[in-house]
Order: C-alpha cells, then structure tokens, then sequence
C-alpha cells in the first residue's frame, strides 16, 4: 500500500533529522559524545532501507561516508549497506565516489572503499547519466595494482568495458598484473571481457585460469531497491494527481500505521432534512445545498480538507471559529505538555498547516496563537522549513508589527538564528516572503487604513538589521542574492503608483549598500543598481508631493548612495568625498590617501578613481571587453581591409582615441560607454543601465 503525500514529506523530514544528527556526530570524537551514536546510525539505516533516499539526501550520506570523520566503520558499512537511491543517481556523486578512492591520510579506509565500489556496481544501472562511468575508465584502471580494492574494480570495469577502451597498452598492464598476482581471478576475468573484444590479441594460457564470474553482489539487496524505486514512481503518480475541489478529501492510507493530527471530515449527527458535506459531490451540490449542509464533527478538518474550507468561506460563523481555536490550543497544550504527540505526527500537522495556508493565503488567528504558544516549546530545527513558511502568510496588523513581532517573531528568531549565516539566512527568507504576501494584499484592497502601512515600514527597518548582518556574517555572491531578493521586493513597493503614497520608503544601511556594491559578481552589481533606480522613482514622486514627510537628511543620505555608485562606474571619480552628498563609499579621507599613493606607486599613470570605472572595474571590466572584441570581430568580418590593430587591456578615452589613430574600432568614450550599457543589457544586467540613465543629467538628456 503506498504512502499518502503527506506521509512522504513527513517522512522525508524525519530522514533529514537523522541525517543531520549523524553528520552532527561525525564531527565530534567518539569519547566525547554524550551518547553512543549506535542507535542513531541504526534509526538513520532503517529510514533508508524503509523508504529509500532523494537526491539531495543521497548527497550528503555519501559526502559523510567519503569524508574523514569520526564515525566507526561499522556506521559507515552500516549506513552504506542501506543506500538505496529512490531515484536515478546524479552522476556528480558517482564523480564523488570514484574521486575519492587510492591511497592517502583523508582517503577512506580501503574496506570502505571496496563497499563503496560493490554500491556503485548495484546502482551503475540507475546512474542519470549513463556516460559518466566510461569517462573515468582511465581513473579506475589505473587503481588496479590497489589490491583491496582489485576485484571491485574489476567487476566494474567490466560492465562499463567497450571496444574503444580496449587498448594494447592495457592489455599488456593487466597481463604483467596478472603475472605478478599468481593469475588472480578477477584479472583473468576482465581479460576474458577484453578478449571478447580483440581475441586475436590474447593468446596463450593468460586467460585459462579461474576467472570471476562478475555476478551481481547481492540479489536481495537488488530487489529492495527495485521495489523501492517502483514505489517511488507510484507515489509522485498518486501526488501529482489532482484533487476534487467539491469532493470532501480522503487520505490514502499508509502501510506504517501513522497517525494524522488533522481527522477526516466525518459527520455523525446528521437528521432528514440536513446534507452531510460527505454527500457534496458537485459544485452544483453544494451551492444548491448551501443552507442544509450540515457542518462535521471536527472543524479542524478545515486545514486539510478545501471542500471545508469552502464552506466555511460562504457561511462564516464565529462559534465554529472558536471550536476551531479550542482545538488548536488543546493540540499545543499536549505538545508542550509532551503527551502522545509522535515527531511524525507533528511534522504530519505542520505540512497540513502549510498546505493551508499556501491554499488560502490566510492564517487565522487561531493558527497564530497556536504557534503563540507552540514556538516556546520548539527546538528552532524540527520541520523550521514548513514553520517559516506557514507564518510568511501572516496577517497584516492594523496598527503596528511590533505586536507581532514581540508574539510570534521575536521568539521565532531566538529559537532560529545561532549565528551562521544558513539561520539568518532562513529568517530572511521569511520576512522576504511576508512582506510580499502583505504587498500583495493592499495591493488587492481598493482602501486600506493608512496605520496597516506603518506594519510595512516597520518590518523593513527591522529586517534591515538582518540584512546587514548576514552580508557582514557570509559576503558572498548566494547571500548577497537573498539579500537582493529582499531589496527588489522593497523597490517594487517603493516605486509603486499606490503603494509608495501611503507606505514610508525605508532605504537600507549605508554598510550594505557599499558591501554590495563592490561584490565580485556583476549580477549582484546590476541588480543593486535596479533596486537604488527604483528608489530614486519613488523618491522623485514623494519629493513632487507637498505633503512629503522625509528630511532633507534621509534625502542626501539616499542621494549620496547615487553619487557614489555613479563616481565608481561612471565618472571616473571613485571615493570623492567633495561632491554634494558624497560619501566616498564610507571611506575616510587617510585611508583614500594612502590608497592613491599606493596605486600611484604599482604602474606609472594608475590612478585609484578610475580603477572602478566600467571599463577598468574588476567586477564588470570583463564584461565591457568583450564587448569591444566584439565589435572588432564584427569588423574584421564586415570590414573589406580589416583592422591594422586590436585594443589591449582596460578602455580609456586616451586608449580609444590613441586605437583610431592606429587603424582599430573608430569609436568615442561616449559611444563604448553607452554601447557597453546596452551590452550589460543584452546579457541580462539591466540595471546599471537603468541608474546611470536615471541619474546622469548628460544621459539623461540623451534619452
């Protein structure tokens, strides 16, 4: 009987739990250990051979198994004995396996290393990529004289052995291998396989001798891995088959017996003139029958079941939202309590809990006092994904989100961040996710109270804070892209016809600012300059207004962030600290000094302010090259004389002017400047484009 969808996420959650208990442990010498690890690897090799192992699980078992730990052997065998793919393999892990067999000190033990192998030999057939073990035939023939290892590697050779990896020089090495060895069968084997090939080749009695038949290892262990990979294929049929809106939802049983927090819908107190919701097959049904539906025994039902919601929806009734809250505060006083309240079961109701409010883009306040009381007794890792998510969809307040804040997020962040940068990163995502659900409901108002905007602005500002100290925690190009995400979800209600009347324009620290600035990735570059664009359109419209509460202090503060990006990539006048409003991105006037004396000193005529221009920039310099080759290919192909010469190095006026006069790309600094803006464009970055064209006057009267 195969698992309902709910079970299978649930049961992919408790896997990862176990997952990252173990890898938890690995790190951690076993004398040190508060406890025997023993039962975890056992919990952890019984998910596997119950349900299999995704992907991205797959990855880290084998990733925890290659790499030096502190795991015995016995756990790693154990683990590994209990690999079974649900799925194909991604060919990176085989890439994996392979790199990290031979000899040296962070090598796995040599028995290890043979498992290894015998588990690619009873999965090579379910590899995504079929080509990617012939590529590395030469990697595993040249690990035969690895003794230990010598038979799997034959066996494997074998069944990945063409004609074209069939050469005279692997021939004779596997023959004077075979010599050495005293004739060792799996060597006699894959010469027979060889022969197959070429037998006019090998001759002799080099191949008479006892050979490896290169069986399949394990048949049984092939057959679960049959039978898990086919009940895998069943249950994305099941999941991905669509439910009837109009029909009350029944759970597809599970053949492990676990129970759901969230009962069917069922009705037992029906009379002659009512109709059961269990009745309701249709639209029609239900919107004819309307005023006789009975409601069923337990409202709660109503986070799992849409037909419910439905209902509920036409026919809103305050005592039956009370039953619901009772019996949500009744579930969160048995887990705090701790009372028959399984991990399956929890992580079962959490999924539930998400899929309503994915569906309904609402979240009670029933459901938000419930996790009023849960997040006190949640551990900040036990299903965190479903928890995020399911509060993103939180109401917007009237008046403030303080309240809320000190309610649900405040506790939420204690219990989430410990410092790394995947924890802030975690809690970001869900305020980027709340803010564009609360964006999208005034959106969809056609009046809203002016005091629900101050929630907005005060959310931002709070997760400003955030911002700054993920980016300073990991400044890297993937957490600049989430702080990004958050910024352009900002921009958007900045520059939004309705939205930025009412909603405060919160700009972000300064710090940031300048962290992404000089990132080493152009998208992070392009991107923060379509966010700071989109602020300037909303600023120029609140600033148009008479009515405008921003000071002339947030206005420079915000303008100064414009000057300095465009000094950097525009005018050549990096770190000015003279102009109206400049900032010199932050750096003092010593420490400007000392640089300019320093780049002065590499290279005669190097000069610090206009190392950062597009051109010369070290983010965005390779990008405005290859647009003047470009435009010399071009020519070389149109042109009926070609160029006499090519540009070398960075662009500058002078070096433009100097490569016409030489027979180059005729072309001004304005011209290459623009052009490369419109390049940037073409291959996706916009956004610099975007500011420079909003913000200096000389193009802007261009346009």
């Amino acid at each position: 009987m195969s698992s309902s969808p709910n079970n299978a996420a649930t049961n992919e959650d408790l896997l990862q739990d176990s997952i990252s208990d173990v890898t938890q442990a690995a790190k951690i010498p076993a004398k040190r250990r508060g406890a025997s690890i023993k039962a975890t690897v056992e919990t952890l090799a019984s998910e596997c051979y119950d349900k299999g192992v995704l992907p991205d699980a797959l990855k880290e078992l084998v990733d925890l198994i290659i790499t030096p730990s502190h795991l015995d052997q016995a756990s790693l065998n154990n683990i590994l004995r209990n690999l079974y793919p649900a799925t194909q393999i991604d060919p990176e892990i085989v890439i994996n396996v392979i790199g990290c067999l031979g000899h040296g000190a962070l090598k796995p033990s040599l028995p290890i290393q043979g498992a290894l192998l015998k588990w690619l030999i009873m999965v090579h057939h379910i590899v995504g990529e079929q080509g990617v073990l012939p590529k590395l035939y030469a990697v595993l023939f040249n690990l035969l004289d690895t003794a230990a290892i010598r038979p799997q590697l034959c066996h494997i050779l074998a069944l990945i052995t063409r004609r074209r990896h069939v050469r005279p020089y692997r021939i004779q090495a596997v023959l004077a291998l075979s010599r050495q060895t005293g004739n060792d069968p799996a060597l006699t084997g894959l010469l027979r396989v060889f022969k197959n090939y070429y037998p006019e080749i090998i001759v002799g009695d080099a191949t008479r001798g006892k050979a490896s038949a290169f069986k399949h290892p394990d048949p049984q262990w092939r057959q679960r891995l049959d039978e898990i990979q086919q009940r895998h294929v069943q249950s994305l049929q099941e999941r991905n088959q669509p439910r009837d809106a109009f029909r009350v939802t029944r759970r597809l049983g599970n053949s492990h017996g676990k129970v759901n927090a969230i009962p069917d819908v069922h009705t037992s107190h029906a009379h002659e003139d009512s109709i059961t919701l269990e009745e309701i097959e249709t639209v029609d049904g239900l919107v004819s029958n309307l005023e006789k539906i009975e409601l069923p025994n337990q409202l709660i039902s109503v986070l799992a079941d849409p037909l419910l919601q439905k209902l509920m929806l036409m026919k809103p009734d305050s005592a039956s939202e009370e039953r619901i809250s009772n019996w949500l505060m009744s579930y969160a006083d048995e887990i705090s309590r701790d009372e028959a309240t399984s991990l399956a079961e929890l992580t079962g109701f959490l999924e539930t809990l998400q899929d309503y409010a994915s569906t309904t883009k609402n979240l009670p306040s029933a459901v938000l006092s419930f996790f009023v009381s849960y997040l006190n007794v949640w551990d900040g890792k036990q299903a965190r994904q479903y928890v995020l998510h399911i509060l993103s969809y939180a109401t917007l307040p009237e008046h403030s989100f303080s309240d809320l804040y000190e309610s649900i997020f405040a506790t939420l962040e204690r219990k989430v961040l410990d410092g790394s940068a995947d924890s802030q990163l975690d809690v970001l995502g869900c305020y980027i996710a709340l803010l564009q659900h609360w964006t999208t409901s005034l959106i969809s108002q056609r009046s809203f109270r002016i005091s629900s905007t101050a929630a907005i602005s005060e959310l931002i500002s709070h997760a400003n804070k955030l911002c700054l100290t993920v980016a300073q925690t990991s400044s890297c190009t993937p957490t600049h892209s989430v702080v990004l995400d958050f910024y352009e979800a900002v921009a958007y209600i900045a520059s939004h016809t309705i939205l930025r009347k009412s909603v405060r324009i919160v700009i972000p620290p300064s710090a940031l600012v300048y962290i992404l600035h000089f990132s080493s990735s152009p998208t992070t570059t392009s991107r923060l300059c379509g966010v700071l664009s989109r602020y300037k359109q909303g600023f120029q419209a609140a600033m148009a207004s008479s009515r405008s509460d921003y000071t002339t202090a947030y206005i420079n503060e915000f303008n100064g962030f414009l000057m300095d990006v465009c000094n950097c990539l525009w005018r050549s006048r990096a770190f000015n600290f003279k102009d109206a409003n400049a900032h010199a991105c932050l750096m003092t006037k010593d420490i400007t000094d000392d640089l300019t004396s320093y780049v002065s000193g590499l290279r005669k005529g190097s000069n610090l302010t206009s190392l950062f221009t597009i051109s010369a920039s070290p983010v965005l310099g390779l990008l405005a090259t290859s647009y003047l080759r470009e435009l010399e290919d071009v020519e070389m192909e149109q042109g009926s004389s070609g160029l006499d010469t090519r540009h070398a190095g960075p662009v500058t006026k002078a070096s433009l002017n100097t490569l016409s006069k030489n027979g180059g790309v005729s072309l001004t600094w304005d011209e290459y400047r623009l052009g490369v803006l419109s390049y940037l464009e073409q291959n996706g970055m916009e956004g610099v484009g975007r500011l420079m064209h909003g913000t200096m006057t000389t193009l802007m009267k261009r346009t």
